[in-house]
């Protein structure tokens, strides 16, 4: 993710932090100094933060150790100021499966709450009659058991994108196909964010916030469930552009130019004695234009740490692998031959097609040509 800082690796999983985080820190320490309080008392609400935090972390570590006994790999897990996100490779087609991974987060936090009360009642600290989510004038460790049973509460809601939508799709995706299971279950969050804004205006604009939040997060997940209905069992060859052209690392900018001026191709393939080597795009194309001039060599200026796809790999999890890392396009492989490319735009269009011909239609028109690219 970008403006994230790497924390370290734990259990094979890489652990990041978002810039914006630290701003949550000063924003809280600022405040309650501009409130009147004590440095020191400042410096515990801080302490406090990274403590709840350090809670997130093991919920979302949860969710990943939880994947992993699945075959289930996890790309990292970063903090934000709104919480924590463990980037699965992908979501389990099992329903069992995504179960428990959805709930595995929510018990990490059940069980740190249970901690937390045992060492509050061997202390000697005890629990106050009356006691209640009131965060005022309680100690550290009982503010702590709190906020860990209202991220237990806040995650099982039924909605998404919290842990609750999961659970509840994938109970229904149990009985049911995944797509409708997947509508259900977002129908029931925009429902539930219905609700949320409507006791947002009567005065609590952070419910507005929410509502929103579910809102937006109930129709991604019924977006992606309809494109893994599209994509299911297809390969990418499939949706993959097999006309491209190439240039070799010996060409220079001006001829990159020339074939993306000639064309709809906006990133090209190098190849060196039929062999990738690396990958330029319009970006990188641009901006080494504008440094260096058209007669620069594009082996300075290509990318030679290149993602690739293999023509057999599943469309599903190559299009989610693009999404999360941000990438436009990448160059497909049948061994060490480029035999295409599989780009946003192009994956759409199949979308597209498939949507208005029907899924059985649609993957007969997958794109079988094994001709290779055009120099």
């Amino acid at each position: 993710m970008k403006w994230s800082i790497g924390l370290g690796r734990l259990a094979g999983i890489d652990f990041r932090i978002h810039i914006t985080f630290f701003l949550l820190l000063i924003w809280v320490g600022a405040a309650d100094i501009a409130a009147g309080l004590e440095v020191s008392d400042a410096a515990v609400s801080v302490l406090f933060i990274l403590a709840l935090f350090a809670c997130v972390t093991l919920h979302e570590l949860g969710h990943a150790l939880a994947a992993r006994r699945y075959g289930v790999a996890t790309r990292d897990i970063t903090l934000l100021p709104i919480g924590g996100i463990a980037r699965l490779e992908r979501i389990p087609e099992n329903p069992k499966q995504e179960f428990v991974i959805a709930i595995a987060g929510p018990l990490v936090n059940v069980a740190i709450a249970a901690v937390l009360y045992v060492v509050i009642l061997v202390s000697g600290i005890g629990v106050p009659e009356g006691f209640d989510f009131a965060l005022v004038e309680v100690p550290f460790i009982m503010r702590l058991l709190t906020v860990n049973l209202a991220l237990v509460f806040f995650n099982i809601l039924p909605a998404f994108p919290m842990d609750g939508g999961r659970i509840v799709r994938s109970l229904l995706a149990m009985k049911l196909p995944y797509t409708r299971a997947t509508s259900i279950a977002g129908t029931l969050g925009q429902f539930m964010a219905l609700v949320f804004g409507f006791f947002g205006f009567l005065g609590n604009p952070l419910l507005i916030i929410i509502a929103v939040f579910v809102w937006i997060g109930a129709a991604q997940e019924q977006s992606q469930a309809q494109l893994r209905s599209i994509f299911a069992g297809l390969p990418v060859r499939v949706a993959m552009v097999t006309d491209f052209r190439t240039l070799s690392p010996q060409d220079r900018l001006n001829d990159a130019v020339e074939k993306l001026l000639a064309g709809t191709q906006t990133d090209f393939p190098v190849v060196d004695d039929a062999r990738l080597v690396g990958f330029l795009t319009r970006e990188k194309l641009t901006r080494s234009l504008h440094e260096h001039g058209g007669d620069y060599p594009v082996r300075t200026s290509m990318n030679d740490d290149v993602e690739t796809l293999d023509e057999t790999e599943m469309l599903s999890a190559a299009f989610e692998r693009m999404q999360q890392s941000g990438i436009r396009s990448m160059p497909v492989l049948r061994g060490e031959q480029v035999v295409g490319i599989l780009t946003t735009e192009n994956v759409g269009e199949y979308v597209q097609v498939a949507t208005a011909l029907g899924r059985a239609a649609s993957a007969a028109l997958g794109r079988s040509t094994t001709d290779g690219p055009s120099a």
